[in-house]
């Protein structure tokens, strides 16, 4: 007998225009990733993440929509699980998740 696996509910809740949302994978090499090591610098991250989001053009979504989805994918280790262990539903906008 196997478990059944559900899916946690997200942290992030997406707008309504994310439901389609797909991105080439390649796109995920360009990102800068943070992994939560007392060396790196959060904010130093944040604005390199923003600077790669803001070369992703399209006009069927938001910018928001584009950090929102994307930003997982720069997160590595301690940074990843901080992330994970977020309440669900306690993210709704980008600058909810910049604070």
């Amino acid at each position: 007998m196997s478990p059944r696996r559900t899916s946690a509910p997200s942290y992030i809740v997406f707008p309504s225009d994310a439901s389609h949302f797909n991105f080439k994978p390649d796109f995920i090499q360009l990102l800068p990733f943070f992994h939560g090591l007392d060396l790196e610098n959060p904010y130093l991250h944040l604005r390199e993440f923003e600077e790669v989001c803001n070369t992703y053009n399209d006009v069927n979504y938001s910018m928001n929509t584009i950090r929102l989805k994307l930003f997982p994918f720069s997160l590595k280790g301690k940074a990843k699980t901080w992330l994970q262990n977020l309440r669900s539903g306690s993210i709704h906008a980008w600058n909810e998740m910049q604070q």
